[in-house]
């Protein structure tokens, strides 16, 4: 059973929406994981303007620090349970790959800042997204038994 956390829920997401709102005000970009991401990544990371390789590297890695400070402060591992199948995750890995690029963006850029700026666009693959996470736990409950 997952445990119920409103108020660190509640002030993590008021962090990622302040991170977000701060990423488009300063400098003029989507808060979009994938997009952020893939954009250093080979081939793609030399088509980037002048300037823009230090935010980029500078976002993933606080994505990647973030937990580590969490437990530094808090003095309480992070949880995370992650599936022992590997094709599985192989699997569910280009499945999320395919939609990021598919949908023209990841649940970060579309959910957090397409929906907050009532892009039809980001609203449509918001909701395509959770509804396929639905049916997916769904399924993978009480069909499958996992």
């Amino acid at each position: 059973m997952t445990e119920f956390t409103p108020l660190a829920s509640a002030f993590g997401g008021a962090l990622i929406g302040l991170s977000a709102v701060l990423l488009l005000a300063i400098n003029g970009r989507i808060a979009g994981i994938s997009g952020i991401s893939s954009a250093i990544l080979p081939p793609w990371g030399g088509r980037l303007r002048e300037g823009d390789i230090g935010w980029r590297i500078a976002f993933v890695v606080g994505l990647m620090a973030a937990p580590i400070l969490v437990q530094a402060v808090s003095g309480e591992p992070i949880q995370q349970t992650v599936s022992s199948n590997v094709a599985l995750m192989v699997i569910a890995g280009l499945v999320t790959g395919f939609g990021s690029v598919y949908g023209g963006g990841c649940t970060s850029g579309h959910g957090v800042c397409g929906m907050s700026r009532l892009s039809m666009r980001s609203i449509t693959a918001t909701l395509t997204f959770m509804a396929t996470g639905f049916l997916t736990v769904f399924v993978m409950r009480h069909v499958v038994g996992g």
